[in-house]
């Protein structure tokens, strides 16, 4: 017999070689309340998998991360199995589950289209219906290599080359076979709500120089409920995406003839990320940042004392003259020649420097994604140098800062983790441990709940990671703030202290925003394009009736636009119902509308997107409610 202790610290004496599923009924916990997989001392594992020893054991339902990632798993197998059903010259590459859902990569001579899903969907319903069980087997590694070979798997025969060890596992439903670690459910026919969603290419292992394979992707839930409110929202992160309203809002644009992953902002995009831009400034200066610029291309030999030569960092590099060249993927070097310009003394610190610097990264093409990945984008970037003793204020300060901007763009909701020293790190052991506890002391000085990512700061300090939450539900990533024991000693930075001997400054690396075209993306997405008054490109739309009521449309226009207000003026000859739908599409958030009464009274009628319809308006009451409106908007509490 052996003790299995469960999550609530129950103990069950099963015979030893028993499964957890068995320990399901001997606990008396009913097997229909949706147990996935279970959890061994930590490891996830089968349902159905022995059990060798006295053990702590957890059962995982779809709720969890790891239950949610063997159902959809499971789900991608089935998909698997029903492709290669349909079409059996399929090559199997690799059909991992993701975040809300899972894919699978075929390498096939039928080019699959939409119009394939359905069938594909059919098949994987009559596997569901005949209930196949999922069985793990241990075989060697020369078993696999020969089963695969045997059956023309290329794929899964590479994988396997590139495996340690002597021992692979192998999961069997039907006739079908795959290369898996697991765990899966115990049957097809456990899985209860499936949706195949869309096809892409994609490269073999993300390597461009490698064959292009054909991706379906799908998701699952375990309830038709869940699934039919993820579509409902995931139609809704349709109608949302950025890459879709940005080129109808005339906010920026893509062009093959440029290059991929290189950004051109168009009038209505420049207007708002000028106003993002101004914003910023005025923010970083009522704090004490100085402003600084940066050129977009340093000496290879800057690349090699950051260390970014040596780390193999996608970058760009050139020759001018026989002299060998980088275009900058951040801007950290530059602030630190900065400081180096003189010398420093201890009373000039905390010196905090700021740029809206552009960089470029050779991204892959794969990757490429609208604005929120790009190959060139501009950094709200500071770099604060201080001493050990200034740490702690200006780490709190900056978190303080980064979470008063993220609440007047409007995001209220956020995931904030403390990532740790990693195995591969640089400095003292005794540093990292009074850098990470600044954090932690900021973090909860502010009341911030946060979660500790062991093992995952940067290779030079531990940091903290600010996740946002938009109006769907969806996080993305945020402000970051990260100490950099390496670059300052690298660079040989340094200060007068009191006792006049040379020191070296403390480095903090800090974004409010991150990446400005990332941030657009999520904005646009967040408001659905239909920006705050403060935020939108046009912030006031005037629609004459007729050509005779232009001039007094253009006396308005100059009024608001000596009170700073954005405003223009549809002078096209069509009519006025169709100058209110093209406003409406825009994403307007005001229409003036002036016709002959409006003319003779001097007051005019007003809608918005917020839903107002108000005439006989006086326009110096409307221009200052615009102003107070606009005004609550533009500075922070410091």
């Amino acid at each position: 017999m052996i003790k299995v202790i469960l999550k609530d610290e129950t103990t069950v004496e099963v015979p030893r070689g028993s499964t957890p599923s068995d320990v399901l009924q001997e606990a008396g916990i009913p097997a229909d309340e949706g147990m996935v997989i279970a959890e061994v001392n930590g490891e996830a594992v089968d349902l159905d998998r022995p059990l060798e020893g006295d053990c702590h054991l957890e059962f995982l339902d779809f709720n969890t991360a790891r239950g949610r990632e063997a159902y959809r798993h499971t789900a991608s197998h089935v998909m698997a199995q029903a492709v290669k059903r349909l079409y059996p010259d399929a090559k199997l590459a690799i059909g991992p589950s993701i975040e809300n859902g899972f894919y699978y990569d075929f390498s096939m001579e039928h080019v699959l289209t939409p119009e394939d899903l359905p069938a594909i969907a059919e098949e994987m319903a009559r596997i569901v219906a005949e209930d196949l069980p999922l069985t793990r087997e241990e075989i060697s590694r020369e078993e696999a290599l020969s089963l695969f070979e045997e059956s023309g798997e290329g794929y899964k025969v590479e994988l396997l080359e590139d495996i340690e060890g002597d021992t692979v596992t192998v999961y069997q439903q039907g006739g079908f076979v795959d290369l898996c670690r697991g765990p899966h459910l115990l049957s097809t026919g456990r899985l209860e709500a499936l949706r195949l969603l869309s096809l892409a290419g994609a490269y073999w292992r993300g390597d461009e120089k490698r064959e292009m394979l054909q991706r379906i992707y799908g998701t699952a839930f375990d309830s038709s409920e869940e699934l039919d409110e993820y579509l409902r929202m995931r139609e809704e992160a349709e109608k949302r995406d950025h890459r879709r309203l940005g080129p109808e809002l005339d906010l920026f644009s893509f062009h093959d003839e440029i290059g991929p992953g290189l950004v051109v902002y168009n009038p209505n995009g420049a207007i708002l990320r000028t106003v993002i831009e101004d914003f910023l400034k005025m923010e970083h200066a009522r704090r004490g940042y100085q402003l600084v610029m940066s050129p977009h291309i340093m000496r290879k030999e800057v690349w090699e004392t950051s260390g970014h030569l040596q780390m193999q960092y996608p970058m760009y590099f050139f020759e001018i003259d026989g002299q060998g060249y980088g275009i900058k993927p951040m801007n950290c070097p530059a602030h630190i020649y900065i400081y180096k310009s003189r010398t420093r003394g201890h009373n000039e610190l905390p010196l905090r420097l700021f740029e809206l610097g552009t960089v470029y990264r050779h991204e892959r093409s794969g990757v490429l994604h609208g604005l929120l990945r790009v190959r060139g984008f501009t950094q709200d970037d500071a770099h604060i140098f201080c001493t050990m003793e200034q740490a702690e204020k200006e780490i709190d300060d900056a978190i303080r800062f980064a979470f008063e901007v993220q609440r007047g763009f409007g995001f209220t909701e956020f995931l904030v983790a403390l990532s740790t020293r990693p195995e591969n790190y640089v400095g003292d052991i005794e540093e990292w441990e009074r850098a990470t506890e600044l954090l932690r002391k900021a973090l909860e000085g502010q009341s911030l709940e946060y979660v500790v990512d062991e093992g995952e700061g940067v290779f030079y300090g531990p940091k903290i990671d600010v996740k946002l939450k938009d109006a769907l539900g969806r996080y993305w990533q945020g402000p970051t703030i990260q100490f950099d024991f390496n670059l300052p000693r690298r660079f040989e930075m340094t200060y007068a202290g009191a006792d006049n001997r040379e020191h070296t400054p403390v480095m903090i690396h800090r974004t409010v925003l991150g990446s400005l075209e990332r941030y657009m993306g999520i904005l646009i997405e967040q408001y659905s394009g239909a920006f705050p008054l403060w935020l939108a490109p046009v912030q006031v739309e005037i629609l004459p009736i007729a050509d005779r009521h232009v001039p007094f449309a253009d006396d308005i226009r100059e009024r608001m636009e000596s009170s700073g207000i954005r405003v223009k003026v549809n002078r096209e000859s069509e009519r006025t119902g169709n100058k209110i739908r093209k406003a409406w599409q825009m994403k307007v958030p005001y229409m003036v509308i002036v016709g002959d009464k409006e003319v003779e009274s001097g007051k005019i009628s007003v809608r918005s997107l917020a839903g107002r319809d108000e005439r006989d308006v006086e326009v110096d009451r409307f221009v200052a409610d615009l102003s107070r409106e606009i005004d609550s908007k533009h500075s922070l509490e410091v």
